[in-house]
């Protein structure tokens, strides 16, 4: 007897012969409510755990903004996505009230990257443009679901060297991404699952950017504060 295939498995009512269409609706249902607790008590478990790390990373970008630094950000495939979500997040804040603060997503460029990744090696493609763009006091958010992706730990790694505040968001065990110490503040999502990590990464660096821009605001309170006293 064959093994069943992974998708067998996970939807055992697809795979007979003769199909209950009221059976199949009931069994996708729950496949959605399973999928969806799933998301909720993986996202509890993360910010229960990770809440202390997500404070420190949005201080942390706050005084790169506060001392004049830009936002640098990167990520493969889906992480891509991210990458670009979270520099148009903070490049064109949809709050009203909220100024626009620098971003630069370093995976945007297709030319540069093709080039790079075609002429030295696909490892090299963020850490080429930081070379270029990035200067102390600058600050670096990048995104893997492993925390495995070795252009991401190369330009972590130079980040640190250049004297750049760097923020990585993983999942699983964090792999190198928190195992090599080339992040300041590394936030791991507590499950394997590719989605799930996605889910919670997008939350965080949504709240990131709101905890940021809060920082941001009290000290522009303080600074009208004093100027009025005076």
């Amino acid at each position: 007897m064959t093994s069943k295939s992974a998708l067998e498995v996970l939807y055992p009512f697809l795979h007979g012969k003769e199909q209950d269409p009221a059976a199949v609706d009931a069994g996708l249902l729950h496949s959605i409510e399973e999928k969806a607790r799933e998301s909720r008590e993986t996202s509890v478990r993360f910010f229960a755990e990770q809440a202390p790390v997500l404070l420190d990373a949005a201080k942390a970008l706050a005084a790169v903004y506060r001392r004049g630094g830009r936002m640098f950000t990167m990520g493969n495939g889906g992480s891509s996505c991210d990458a670009s979500h979270v520099a148009v997040e903070f490049l064109h804040p949809i709050t009203a009230g909220r100024p626009a603060l620098a971003a630069i997503n370093l995976t945007a460029d297709v030319a540069m990257t093709s080039a790079v990744g075609n002429d030295v090696g696909f490892e090299h493609i963020f850490v080429r443009q930081l070379i270029a763009h990035g200067r102390a006091g600058d600050g670096l958010v990048g995104l893997s679901t492993s925390g495995n992706s070795a252009n991401l730990i190369a330009a972590f790694a130079k980040a640190k060297e250049m004297g750049l505040t760097t923020i990585g968001l993983s999942g699983g065990d964090g792999g190198k991404m928190a195992s090599a110490h080339v992040c300041d503040h590394c936030l791991v999502v507590p499950t394997t699952s590719v989605h799930r990590i996605q889910e919670c990464h997008v939350a965080a660096y949504h709240i990131l950017w709101d905890l940021v821009h809060t920082l941001l605001a009290d000290d522009r309170g303080s600074a009208i504060s004093k100027d009025v006293a005076a």
